[in-house]
């Protein structure tokens, strides 16, 4: 099968840029779980991925003079971050602060949040010195963030929200004592100052 796909480089064009798509993808995907802690998922989809890259740029390698090939690597790299992309659109892992700033006092945006089954955190606040407003924070799953934002937007149309990602305090890097270029033990260093 691979001796007459290297003897048929038209034929090759649809699995380079299947190839490509496939490991570009991971690769994108890959990336964004190593940015939100999830390092060991990573280094699996990162093998599977320098495997599907490696076969497929050795074909285009091979075959630089064919142009098509090359159109098709470039073309699948480019459909890859995309399908990458909605991917992990797809997936939505993690979760997400949402902070909504709520104008409309009337609205009892907190306690209707609430009623739909959400854990708020609510403060006050002040907004040009005088104006009060309500500021919520909601800690929510990815994939259910944008039932939560229709919703505020249905009772408090002019409400304000952002949104960060959320680490785990155990996702959270943990700082290491410092040592010296021995490498000793704060202990030992403190010692040797004395």
């Amino acid at each position: 099968m691979l001796e007459f796909l290297q003897t048929h480089p038209l034929v090759m064009t649809p699995v380079i840029f299947a190839a490509r798509v496939a490991d570009v993808s991971i690769g994108t995907l890959r990336t964004i779980l190593v940015i939100r802690g999830h390092r060991f998922i990573a280094a699996g989809l990162g093998f599977f991925e320098i495997i599907v890259w490696l076969l497929a740029a050795g074909q285009v390698i091979r075959h630089l003079d064919t142009w098509y090939l090359v159109v098709a690597y470039a073309g699948g790299f480019a459909v890859g971050n995309i399908v990458g992309s909605v991917l992990e659109q797809t997936l939505a892992m993690g979760l997400e602060l949402v902070r909504i700033l709520g104008h409309d006092r009337q609205a009892d945006l907190a306690r209707k949040l609430r009623d739909l089954g959400y854990e708020v955190t609510a403060l006050v606040g002040v907004e040009n010195a005088s104006q009060p407003v309500e500021v919520l924070l909601v800690i929510e799953r990815r994939r259910r963030v944008p039932e939560l934002l229709r919703r505020v937007a249905a009772i408090d149309p002019t409400a304000v929200c952002t949104l960060n990602e959320v680490k785990k305090p155990s996702q959270a890097q943990v700082s290491r004592p410092r040592r010296s270029f021995l490498h000793l033990p704060d202990f030992l260093r403190a010692g040797k100052r004395k």
